[in-house]
């Protein structure tokens, strides 16, 4: 967080001349539709979902076929204008936040699914098709595409490519790196690239898990080759309540100890599941201090040996109530709660960030109960649900944009738990990328040679820096300040700044 701006703001008279030049140099290749760069046009593309920043672009290009989008980024190579990668705006770090002197590539019309094989079970898809459209697509025979963030219904693939995206059901089944076999698009030239094939290896270097969770800074993904797999025959959800907030963090520390990998095993605290409740009645404990959600899939019988041993597990970890769902509906009921927990928090307060860091699961309890200290300390409400499986963190931190000061303690409310992510052995994102929103906490959790190694990789591919510049790596500099940052501040200090 802190400093979202890549560069400094232009002047009106340096913004209109970079526009017409850029401008007269878009539009022999596109449509007129395709081309947006009135401010009311372009006014919709300010920012992703993350609200609390906002840029507007130099022009809006909507590219209908791959000639398009090479003849876009070779106009703007040539000349020295960044371009922005855009799906459909569901992101939480303000990854696809236009450059101020720079072209949006809105890829929504990329929405085609070119090919299911059930046979290898793999589909090809472009960029901008739906997350959900391809479970879909895959439902008539018998599979389905197993990463399911939150936004599934409105996230697409080129997205979840970019941020390395979850889901509810990674702990088993993987997060979007584990789901994909090949990607295609292009560099900033404008040149074709894959990364992958559709066999379970490729020759050469593994640039393919290079290029996942990229963040649109290597390359523009047009193209997706996605692994499908087979729909269980049966799943259930087990819903446990628990007292204490520490039972819960260690009972999921428990579950995994025990050698279960359930299909999904997530944790909401009590502000989060009371506003879910009253958003969606999913039929949640509203007495508990913290729910877990624990599903199990595959044939009945396993279905049913597994929740016996998770239902030990709990109890015996002090689970004050366990509930397994009965039905379909129910299953789906539980879920939903989980699924609505950003809208939810939406309809309790004026703006939210959502931070979006992992930490070993053991130390869930740790984190909890720091979070709750941060509360106090930024007098800010926090709402948290987590993939607590994979130790993935969501705290929602409410506040209200229109006052300043609240926007300041709630970006140093979500630097503070990043940092403390690190502090307990973890890092400072799991899914939702670093964008503009983790620039500075990058230099908490990696050395200066580290990411000197990054910008060199960036360099590799995008060596004038044109693609989503300015986001996701920080710079030496950077870094260097937000050393001096915490001296000022008297904050605790981590040894990994003193590095830079």
């Amino acid at each position: 967080m802190n400093d979202p701006a890549p560069t400094a703001a232009p002047t009106p008279a340096e913004r209109a001349a970079r526009q017409a030049q850029v401008v007269a140099a878009l539009r022999p290749l596109l449509p007129a539709h395709a081309l947006l760069f009135r401010q009311e046009d372009t006014t919709p593309y300010e920012c992703d979902g993350l609200t609390a920043y906002r840029q507007t672009p130099l022009a809006v290009a909507l590219p209908e076929t791959e000639d398009q989008v090479a003849a876009v980024l070779r106009a703007c190579h040539g000349l020295g204008v960044p371009v922005v990668a855009r799906g459909a705006g569901t992101g939480l770090s303000g990854g696809a936040m236009p450059h101020p002197l720079g072209v949006t590539l809105s890829l929504t019309r990329f929405n085609r699914i070119i090919a299911l094989d059930p046979l290898a079970r793999t589909a090809v898809v472009q960029c901008g098709v739906r997350n959900l459209a391809i479970s879909e697509a895959a439902a008539p025979h018998g599979l389905y595409y197993a990463p399911d963030p939150s936004s599934q219904i409105a996230c697409t693939i080129g997205g979840n490519v970019a941020e390395n995206s979850g889901g509810v059901h990674c702990l088993k089944y993987g997060l979007t790196v584990h789901n994909v076999l090949q990607v295609r698009g292009y560099t900033a030239r404008g040149e074709p690239v894959t990364f992958g094939s559709h066999a379970l290896d490729s020759p050469g270097l593994d640039l393919l898990a290079a290029v996942i969770g990229s963040e649109g800074m290597l390359a523009v993904v047009t193209e997706v080759t996605v692994k499908l797999v087979p729909r269980p025959r049966l799943a259930r959800c087990l819903m446990a309540s628990f007292a204490d907030i520490r039972a819960a963090g260690e009972a999921v520390a428990a579950i995994i100890a025990a050698g279960i990998i359930p299909a999904g095993l997530e944790m909401m605290d009590k502000p989060m599941t009371a506003a879910v409740e009253d958003f969606v009645h999913a039929g949640y404990d509203l007495d508990a201090e913290a729910i877990l959600l624990c599903e199990s899939d595959g044939t009945p019988e396993e279905v049913d040996e597994e929740i016996g041993r998770m239902r030990a597990v709990l109890q015996a970890s002090g689970a004050t109530r366990v509930q397994v769902s009965e039905d379909e509906a129910q299953r789906l009921r539980f879920w939903s709660g989980r699924k609505n927990a950003f809208p939810a928090s939406g309809r309790i307060s004026p703006d939210y960030i959502c931070m979006d860091s992992t930490i070993p699961r053991k130390r869930l309890a740790e984190i909890l109960l720091a979070i709750q200290e941060m509360e106090r300390k930024y007098a800010l409400r926090c709402c948290n649900v987590f993939h607590a499986g994979d130790g993935n963190l969501h705290p929602l931190i409410l506040f209200d944009a229109n006052d300043p000061d609240q926007l300041r303690r709630a970006e140093a409310f979500g630097a503070e738990i990043l940092e403390t992510s690190v502090a307990l052995g973890g890092t400072i994102s799991g899914e939702h990328g670093v964008g503009v929103e983790k620039l500075a906490s990058m230099c908490v959790q990696f050395t200066a040679a580290e990411l000197a190694r990054m910008r060199a990789l960036k360099a590799a591919f995008d060596p004038q820096e044109l693609l989503n510049p300015g986001k996701a790596v920080p710079t030496a500099n950077r870094c260097a300040e937000y050393g001096r940052m915490h001296v000022r501040k008297g904050l605790l200090p981590f040894p990994e700044l003193e590095r830079f």
